[in-house]
């Protein structure tokens, strides 16, 4: 199962319309650790089918990248119910994405960068 790609001018209206919790990807075609990242969260997806992630090519929509303060990469985003929640850092393993969702969710909603 492949990411689902979000462009530029899509982004805001897909997400605002999208229920439940999404994590936002960005990532490059470039950068090795934003392939294994993505990988791992096709596996994570897998066996939680009501997350939905969405991929962002941060070399075609660089726009994206610099209003969400993208300098690394990958950085993973949450929103919930079509709003923006927080930013999501964990290790790169199955448990501590579960973990770091599960904390970004009970804590507060923060303000869209």
């Amino acid at each position: 199962m492949a990411l689902k790609q979000l462009e530029q001018f899509e982004f805001h209206q897909t997400l605002e319309s999208t229920a439940g919790d999404s994590l936002v990807v960005f990532s490059s075609n470039e950068c090795a650790s934003c392939k294994f990242w993505e990988q791992l969260l096709n596996e994570y997806q897998g066996s939680h089918p009501g997350l939905n992630i969405f991929r962002i090519d941060t070399g075609k929509d660089q726009a994206l990248a610099e209003e969400f303060d993208v300098f690394h990469l990958p950085a993973l985003h949450l929103y919930h119910n079509g709003e923006y929640h927080s930013e999501v850092q964990c290790e790169a393993k199955l448990p501590s994405i579960e973990r770091a969702i599960k904390q970004a969710l009970a804590a507060p909603a923060q303000d869209c960068p």
